[in-house]
């Protein structure tokens, strides 16, 4: 059974692992170089500073994905609008783990009283892209190659949830 809860610090070594993983092997993460534990917790402090969430699922005591949102933009003007994330380690994908941690997100949204969440996803992704519909995203942007990772030039597609 797979428990989808709030993060602990104590959760950061194992969804260091999967970013990690994620930075290097996939496209879902337009970056280069792993990041290190300090990376880690400077990224779960912030979010506890703004007063967002960050969702762990957990089977059989490890952990096998997370997700969250941040500042979608840093202007003011932006301040109702954030963007999400949802990472899966690799030998869990397909079981249905992200349809478990982007409701408890929506609804962490709602309580904020947030006007929008915005997705942005790598246009390959068609799991991502799937997931989101589900849940009521629409795609709103198409923008080509943006990205430049593995050798290749990246679209990425944004994806929005007025909540």
């Amino acid at each position: 059974m797979i428990l989808v809860r709030t993060a602990t610090a104590n959760d950061l070594p194992a969804m260091l692992v999967i970013y990690n993983d994620i930075i290097i092997n996939t496209t879902a993460v337009y970056d280069y170089e792993p990041h290190t534990i300090e990376m880690r917790r400077q990224w779960f402090t912030t979010k506890q500073e703004q007063g967002f969430p960050v969702f762990v699922a957990e089977e059989n005591g490890v952990i096998v994905g997370f997700s969250s949102f941040g500042t979608f933009r840093a202007w003011t003007g932006f301040n109702h609008t954030v963007e999400n994330s949802i990472y899966v380690s690799a030998e869990h994908r397909g079981k249905g783990i992200g349809k478990l941690l982007l409701p408890p997100l929506i609804d962490a949204a709602k309580e904020l009283k947030l006007h929008a969440i915005v997705a942005g996803i790598d246009a390959t992704n068609m799991v991502s892209i799937k997931l989101h519909e589900k849940f009521g995203f629409v795609e709103v942007a198409h923008f080509k190659e943006v990205g430049y990772k593995f050798d290749r030039w990246l679209d990425l597609v944004f994806m929005e949830l007025i909540v």
